[in-house]
């Protein structure tokens, strides 16, 4: 009996220690703010830059802003939408996205962190970013 419940603890005691080492392993998106300012002459927008860095196994989650988002890769990396093949998104990539236009919902596959310069044009006083559904 005595032997049954030490291997019972012992289970446990592996099992958390994997499920805690998977948590703290686990990757997520970074966003460093690098400058925020009102738009000159409109003092309800605001110009956010963001140094956007999604590493391998991370998901970027799909979203809108509540603005205008240019963005400009700097370090490329490959990304994979649910249910597709995984993408290259090469340095030098840029585009615009509009307001409430959902965009992102990938996940960086691969062993490069993909780092984004992101400037935003934005409502002051909304959050920079929502879910989409």
């Amino acid at each position: 009996m005595r032997r049954g419940r030490g291997l019972a603890v012992a289970g446990f005691c592996v099992a958390g220690t994997l499920i805690f080492a998977g948590a703290a392993t686990a990757q997520e998106v970074k966003r460093t703010e690098l400058g925020r300012m009102p738009v000159s002459g409109d003092d309800s927008r605001e110009i956010v830059m963001q140094l956007v860095e999604v590493p391998p196994g991370a998901t970027s989650r799909r979203h809108v802003h509540n603005g205008e988002e240019a963005f400009y890769v700097i370090e490329g990396g490959s990304a994979q939408l649910p249910g597709q093949e995984p993408k290259e998104r090469p340095t030098g990539e840029r585009g615009i996205n509009k307001r409430g236009v959902p965009h992102a919902g990938y996940t960086v596959v691969g062993d490069r962190t993909l780092r984004i310069l992101s400037v935003y044009v934005v409502d002051k006083g909304r959050p920079l970013q929502e879910a989409a559904d």
